[in-house]
């Protein structure tokens, strides 16, 4: 994606369930656990580089001991920073205290993060906040081991004020109204009513207080708490917990909207955000990673049992269809396959586009997210090729006629690196001139590929949202190279909606679809919509979430899709250019047809999973006409 867009957050649990002088024989190292847990965030860091985090939890330590330890960083080399401490902590026990660094029971009473459950976070802020305090894992501790939660995940509600309200009728007071403290808390109410309902039960039969505790711990019922805790949450997530005494669990949303994926043997349980993080972390293959089922909730209890189950009763599964473009990393065995169909779709548009000139064009790709398409895209104008070259053989009167032959042979798709991303180019310019300045050459060009005035440029980008980076900085890096035509394509269909379960284009009037649709509007003189569907949207407003539909559905409806990407065209298009532009989206027929399985395509259908999606949207459209820049959630 060349806009500069970011998805949510990834999260990385690991539970250990063998002793730890187990991993110390098998592999060489008491310190497995946190090992591997730095490796599955390594991996999944392109989730999140605004922050992160760790949190563990040691089973059977003696009261007065710790037993939650945590280290967070909003740094922007955040992991090395987080597990430069841990290391240090571990390198400084084996210089100074050797026999000790080879004593399990002195190591497990020592040394922090030499724990049997284990949660790592990475995060990119949504809405903008930094900070350490918005780092996950976040904690609610108390002297009940019981009690204590840790949890952190990939989410983001649309109801927060009325959830927020809720809390408070509990008769709570939250100190900041988030998404992320609203699930903390309520998780934490019920957990809270659960640990009181049975130690009164088990009062009532007579036990000891330090016999309770240990019955409470058996018999937590998790489902019950996580079921009491969601059931009025709008949204899409992933959360992963941690019990002060040894439980965990890993929750999906009804609609399956962000992904989960777990994996277990004998030894180990571990839950990430994507497949081939476990994948490599772990060397298993893909067939024997799950995927966390929608409104379920993988449970490991103290005593080693795993079960999914059923928390909330599944909807219809919207899997984000954005991860599959671009947010998962492409070596996930399918989003690779799904890529490269997303490409091999566009392949006839494209190449009517060009009037099947493959000889004067030359393709590439910008940015390297767009890789994958681009494969798939390239395959496919072989294979038009080899057909072309089969008529053509056909043609060929002589078999003798080898210039012919070769010439015909000869012919191949020109395929070139055009674009680099100049990664050294930092944000210390601050002042908005030069700032458009170092966005207009954030990319570096190859030079003497393209031929002056004769070859049409075809760039594949896996996306476009607001289309800044195209306007000022990628058009006029490749007009440099003097090509006749530029042709941009994305291999996802206009984004035309904004998201509101954790991907950053949260604002309608962001969008450059949107900015497009209204320019027709005002130039076929029907700005008396605009008026209409806001004053329906302020009326919709104060109904219950459960009853808005979306109503900027009706201003596209106008217009052909055709006649959007043409207006988006003209609207990035640079003046100071010479080349024809064309900008060229993947149908949303295409992308069903390249991604089957995972059908949350809200942002470009506006067709949202939820009720608070379309709530949202319809706020987003009033923010617009109101002239406020504010997010509607």
């Amino acid at each position: 994606m060349s806009d500069e867009i970011h998805e949510h957050c990834g999260i990385a649990l690991i539970r250990l369930l063998k002793p730890l002088n187990y991993y110390k024989e098998k592999y060489g190292t008491y310190y497995y656990g946190i090992h591997k847990l730095y490796l599955l965030m390594e991996k999944q860091h392109n989730r999140g580089q605004d922050g992160a985090g760790v949190a563990g939890i040691k089973f059977d330590m003696p009261p007065g001991s710790s037993v939650i330890h945590r280290v967070r960083s909003a740094s922007s080399n955040a992991l090395e920073e987080i597990f430069g401490k841990i290391n240090h902590r571990l390198a400084d026990i084996q210089k100074s205290k050797p026999q000790k660094a080879q004593d399990d029971e002195w190591l497990k009473k020592n040394v922090p993060f030499l724990c049997e459950l284990l949660l790592g976070h990475v995060r990119y802020g949504t809405y903008g906040k930094g900070g350490l305090e918005y780092c996950h894992p976040l904690k609610r501790q108390n002297n009940w081991l019981t009690k204590n939660l840790v949890i952190a995940g990939n989410f983001n509600l649309t109801n927060v004020d009325e959830l927020f309200q809720k809390l408070i009728d509990l008769g709570q007071h939250p100190r900041e109204k988030s998404d992320t403290i609203t699930i903390l808390e309520k998780i934490g109410h019920f957990l809270d009513r659960q640990n009181e309902k049975l130690f009164g039960k088990y009062k009532g039969e007579g036990h000891t207080n330090t016999e309770i505790s240990a019955l409470i711990a058996e018999n937590l019922d998790l489902k019950e708490i996580l079921f009491n805790a969601s059931k009025r949450w709008d949204g899409g997530y992933t959360i992963a917990g941690l019990l002060g005494h040894g439980d965990s669990f890993v929750l999906r949303d009804p609609n399956g909207i962000r992904p989960a994926f777990y994996y277990h043997d004998d030894e180990i349980v571990v839950a990430t955000s994507e497949r081939p993080a476990i994948q490599t972390g772990f060397n298993v293959p893909a067939e024997q990673i799950k995927e966390l089922k929608p409104g379920h909730a993988l449970i490991v209890k103290r005593d080693k049992t795993v079960s999914e189950v059923e928390v909330i009763k599944p909807g219809e599964k919207k899997s984000c269809s954005f991860e599959r473009i671009y947010f998962s990393r492409g070596n996930d065995k399918d989003i690779y396959k799904e890529r490269k169909s997303l490409g091999r779709i566009l392949t006839p548009t494209i190449l009517k586009a060009i009037n099947y000139d493959i000889e004067n064009t030359v393709f590439s790709f910008i940015p390297n997210t767009a890789e994958v398409a681009f494969l798939g895209m390239v395959e496919e104008v072989e294979h038009y090729l080899d057909k072309a070259k089969e008529n053509e053989l056909d043609k060929i009167e002589s078999k003798n006629d080898k210039a012919k032959l070769h010439k015909l042979l000869a012919m191949h798709p020109r395929v070139e690196k055009i674009a680099l991303k100049d990664t050294k180019l930092r944000t210390f310019i601050t002042n908005d001139i030069n700032r458009n300045d170092k966005a207009a050459h954030v990319y570096d060009t190859t030079y003497g590929v393209v031929r002056s005035g004769i070859d049409t440029l075809v760039t594949v980008d896996d996306s476009i949202v607001r289309g800044t980076t195209l306007k000022q900085s990628i058009f006029r890096i490749l007009d440099r190279l003097g090509p006749k035509k530029i042709i941009v394509v994305s291999s996802a269909p206009q984004i035309r909606y904004p998201d509101c379960y954790g991907i950053d284009m949260a604002k309608l009037s962001d969008l450059v679809a949107f900015q497009a649709v209204v320019a027709l509007i005002k130039e076929s003189f029907k700005e008396n919509l605009l008026d209409e569907v806001y004053e329906k949207a302020k009326a919709m407003d104060e109904l219950p979430r459960e009853q808005a539909v979306n109503l900027v559905k009706q201003i596209y409806d106008l217009f052909t899709p055709a006649q959007i990407s043409h207006k988006i065209t003209e609207l990035l298009r640079p003046d100071d250019i010479k080349a024809e532009v064309e900008i060229i989206y993947q149908s949303v027929e295409g992308l069903h047809e390249a991604i089957p399985d995972h059908k949350g395509d809200w942002y470009f259908t506006g067709n949202y999973p939820t009720p608070g999606g379309n709530k949202v949207v319809n706020r987003s459209f009033m923010n617009f006409m109101e002239g406020k820049n504010v997010r509607a959630y």
